[in-house]
């Protein structure tokens, strides 16, 4: 299902992740809409998305779909909601998220941050580069836990709430257009069960 028609050339693959063609927030629009329409409880897929928004506050890029996988297979969530879950993380979305991250993490350490969060710098072209990560590595993957856990929840209870009213509106708009559908073929013993819809004249 999420394959496309015509495959991208690499160079294409990688410009649709850090831009898609449609802009990121058309692209967030169609995944959130996509959720609403998974079959499954509520809770499952609520499940499955909060298990993507914890998996997004990681600082291990490249694994958040495994780990989003991971975590809601753990708690019995939607795993397809899972995947569209970990869209939380974005090129726009990342600097802010790491930033918190590592402050948070800084602080649960009883480190003195800079400040200044975690930065790119000439040092990753040299040899010095892994004695810059860590330092880096640490703080954010201790700090990504309770703010992963916070999203999680908040992506949880918005998920649900929202899945639960579209799925509700989606059974009433079947069975309407199911009576609907009723009436149009046997209108009198419609009547009679005392079925006839709203809107109808008698």
């Amino acid at each position: 299902m999420f394959r496309r028609r015509t495959a991208l050339r690499p160079i294409e693959k990688l410009r649709e992740s850090l831009w898609p063609r449609a802009g990121w927030r058309r692209t967030l629009q169609y995944g959130w809409r996509r959720v609403w329409r998974l079959t499954g409880t509520p809770h499952a897929v609520a499940v499955g998305v909060a298990a993507g928004a914890f998996s997004a506050c990681s600082p291990y890029l490249g694994f958040h779909f495994v780990l989003a996988m991971l975590c809601a297979w753990v708690f019995r969530g939607n795993l397809i909601a899972a995947a569209f879950g970990t869209f939380l993380g974005n090129p726009l979305t990342y600097p802010p998220i790491w930033f918190v991250v590592y402050e948070t993490g800084m602080l649960m350490l009883g480190r003195v941050s800079t400040g200044g969060g975690p930065s790119i710098s000439e040092d990753f072209l040299t040899g010095r580069a892994f004695d810059m990560i860590l330092p880096v590595l640490v703080p954010m993957a201790v700090g990504s836990i309770p703010v992963g856990i916070v999203a999680a929840l908040v992506v949880y209870v918005i998920t649900r709430v929202s899945v639960g009213a579209y799925q509700v509106q989606r059974r009433e708009g079947l069975a309407k257009r199911a009576l609907a559908r009723k009436v149009a073929l046997d209108p009198e013993a419609t009547i009679i069960n005392g079925d006839m819809p709203s809107g109808v004249p008698e």
